[in-house]
């Protein structure tokens, strides 16, 4: 075998590219073999197992190059072995050296990302390096994805293909969600020799073509103990399979899983060309980087397939505030409006904050290409797949003021009242709400208030049937009487169910608030984001004991707040106009009460400490909705750490584009704070994080019991004991 000097090196500046393929093998002459890694004595073992007793089989080798490979397993018996090159060069210097001696091994030129081969040609498909030449990290993922698909379309049932890797990571990130759904997957590290001067590691990768939607775990060859020559490499490679077997192992738990667009093109949930009546799937729409927007939707074959139908497919649009109705938020709904839509397949797509205000016909031509993939086959439907939706919820509009702020952008405040629910009529006038939008991201509802009449007697009658979104248009069903000019903010009324859920999360430190309130103490609270002020108003209220500081960096949010939502400050409740991460910075208590600055308010820094994340972001870029990124940055999360050094709670309302931008949040937390627990709202998108560095404080083992006490402090009705049911330790 000859080496390969640096000059023949520097003809692959790129991989993928044909051109330097050719010239590669023109420099390089005819006649010798070139292995990349994983010489012939290293894989000939593994293979000669895989393989035996099937000399007859049809193999496919892509990427052929110069390697030894087909010529070895040829003289092993082995004779119906095609090899495919994109370079002209290298297979007609095969063609030359072989075609005599092994005259049934065929040899074609062809790129293995456009194979010209019929749909289960083959039963191994052997690549030796030929993925990992295609995903060079700065090409992506695309080249890698079109050969895999062609890869599995061209091997037969029960097929095998077979990887020789490096595994780097962004391989392993592609091929192991690939082969997810219908494939048995193992992996074995291939056995270096003693003289071996590889500084990596490589490794085999086994796929066996199964039952489409079949789940299986990985089964893992690999010892954390073993020697390997590269063990940094080896132990990312063992990492990264554990972490893909919790995600197989959730498919399999009988859990009603959250599908990926990707997940049903790969065969999660069987054949999406076939209607199957009666299946059911929940799945999120659209990811970073390749559509506007992402969108939770439900996908439903109809029950019953012997009726007529008006279409083959069809998408019904819910608006967010109409989302929580009966009719589209239980299954037993969604199957009537799968009827009525006379659709014999429906995607119920349900809008949220994200998209509220958004051109409808921009959402249109986003979810289009998404929702064609879903499509069955239907020959002789040629429309367009039709798009229906449900009314905004909106009966009446009245906007107040707009505004251009030069931090926070253009800004809508209005007034709006909502349709009567499940068609009720009963009432002549319906509950008013005042909304604040902010329009920089896509017309996002940023709060939203409740207006009551201004009367003692009415606000008493509001408190006992305060609610948050889930249940809000059970409440439009009241009467208002009385002018608008008569309104004022209910403050005792949660729009919000995120808002609910930070109350909720407030039980794993109910212990340390309930003694607060018995001896006078009061808990610094710090709030970064104020919007409308809604939620710092309803704790000053709900929770009199608390010292709450908010800050923010948008004075212009202060002027509306005031103006528009009654938001008002008094000795319990300040605002700090300035940067968020500034004002935590400079007040990090260190070494559990040395300040290096003052504490806010001259508070306890001994005393339990709490800390809400609140503030949305305009750049998307990095995927996060809420908060921006900075917050979830180590240096800020480390600042945060040293501001609840004696004990509280880092509260976190988080918005992720993707679930990857959600386990980095996720993980950055981990490594940071001691106990980390999440609350998943089942009806919308937030999820409010909550992080502590130490459980000085914290009712970790008896949750019932403490949303038991929280509940009993609480000024304002909160539905503490539903919602602490979904909250879950991450660690």
């Amino acid at each position: 075998m000859a080496t390969t000097t640096p000059a023949l090196l520097g003809a692959l500046d790129d991989f993928t590219s044909r051109e330097n393929w050719d010239k590669f093998f023109a420099l390089r002459g005819g006649g010798d073999s070139f292995e990349w890694y994983a010489e012939w004595a290293q894989i000939k073992a593994p293979l000669r197992s895989l393989l035996l007793g099937a000399e007859g089989a049809d193999i496919l080798v892509p990427g052929c190059g110069s390697s030894v490979l087909s010529e070895e397993l040829y003289d092993m018996g082995f004779r119906r072995i095609t090899n495919i090159d994109f370079s002209r060069v290298i297979v007609a210097d095969m063609l030359r050296r072989h075609a005599r001696v092994r005259p049934e091994m065929r040899w074609r030129v062809m790129d293995m990302t456009k194979m010209q081969f019929p749909d289960g040609s083959f039963d191994f498909i052997l690549d030796k390096g030929g993925l990992d030449a295609l995903m060079e990290p700065e090409v992506g993922t695309e080249l890698g994805m079109k050969y895999l698909n062609e890869a599995k379309r061209v091997l037969k049932s029960g097929g095998k293909f077979v990887c020789f890797t490096l595994a780097e990571s962004h391989v392993l990130d592609l091929l192991l969600p690939e082969f997810r759904f219908g494939w048995d997957l193992s992996i074995q590290a291939i056995a270096s020799e003693r003289s071996s001067k590889s500084a990596f590691q490589t490794f085999m990768v086994v796929m066996v073509k199964g039952k489409m939607g079949v789940v299986h775990t990985i089964e893992s060859r690999l010892d954390q103990n073993a020697k390997y020559c590269n063990m940094k490499q080896a132990n990312a490679v063992i990492h990264a399979l554990q972490n893909e077997n919790r995600i197989r192992e959730s498919h399999t738990s009988g859990v009603d899983v959250l599908f990926s667009l990707r997940d049903l093109q790969l065969g999660a949930i069987g054949n999406l060309k076939v209607i199957v009546p009666g299946r059911r799937r929940q799945l999120i729409l659209g990811e970073q980087g390749s559509s506007l927007y992402c969108y939770k939707a439900v996908f439903m074959d109809a029950k019953n397939q012997t009726g007529v139908f008006a279409y083959h497919c069809g998408v019904f649009i819910v608006p967010k505030a109409r989302a929580q109705e009966w009719l589209f938020a239980s299954e037993e709904g969604q199957w009537v409006v799968v009827e009525s839509a006379k659709a014999a397949r429906l995607i119920m797509v349900f809008l949220d904050s994200r998209h509220a205000n958004a051109d409808i016909d921009v959402i249109k031509k986003d979810l289009s290409p998404l929702v064609k993939d879903l499509e069955p086959e239907y020959p002789e439907d040629t429309d367009p797949i039709p798009f229906m939706m449900a009314s905004d919820g909106v009966k009446q509009r009245d906007i107040l003021h707009e505004v251009t702020s030069e931090i926070t952008g253009p800004m809508v405040v209005e007034d709006v009242v909502y349709e009567n629910v499940d068609g009720d009529q009963s009432s002549m006038s319906e509950k008013m709400f005042r909304r604040l939008i902010f329009k920089r991201s896509s017309g996002l509802v940023q709060s939203e208030a409740l207006l009551i009449s201004d009367s003692p007697s009415e606000e008493t009658d509001n408190k006992s049937k305060n609610s948050s979104t889930a249940s809000k248009k059970k409440n439009q069903k009241k009467g208002l009487s009385g002018s608008k000019n008569s309104l004022r903010i209910d403050h005792s009324y949660l729009g919000s169910s995120y808002h609910s859920s930070i109350i909720c999360g407030l039980s794993l430190a109910a212990s340390a608030l309930t003694a607060a309130a018995s001896s006078g103490e009061k808990i610094s609270t710090t709030i970064v984001g104020l919007g409308a002020g809604s939620l710092p108003m309803f704790l000053r209220g709900c929770l009199p004991f608390l010292d709450i500081e908010v800050v923010e960096l948008d004075p212009m949010m202060e002027e509306v707040a005031k103006k528009y939502f009654g938001f008002s400050m008094d000795e319990q409740l300040k605002v700090h106009l300035g940067d968020g991460i500034k004002f935590i910075e400079e007040n990090a208590v260190a070494d559990h009460g040395t300040s290096t600055h003052s504490v806010p308010n001259g508070k306890n820094s001994k005393a339990i400490r709490i800390l809400i994340v609140d503030v949305d972001s305009s750049d998307l870029s990095s995927g996060l909705s809420c908060p921006h990124v900075s917050f979830v940055e180590d240096a800020f999360l480390m600042s945060a750490k040293k501001f609840l050094s004696a004990g509280g709670l880092l509260i976190i309302n988080l918005v992720a584009r993707s679930s990857a931008v959600r386990e980095m949040v996720i993980s950055r937390l981990k490594v940071v704070f001691e106990h980390l627990y999440s609350l998943q709202l089942e009806e919308d998108v937030n999820e409010v994080l909550f992080a502590s560095p130490s459980e000085r404080y914290l009712e970790i083992d008896h949750l019932d019991e403490a949303a038991a006490k929280l509940k009993a402090m609480l000024k304002y009705p909160v539905d503490v004991e539903s919602d602490i049911k979904n909250l879950q330790r991450l660690q």
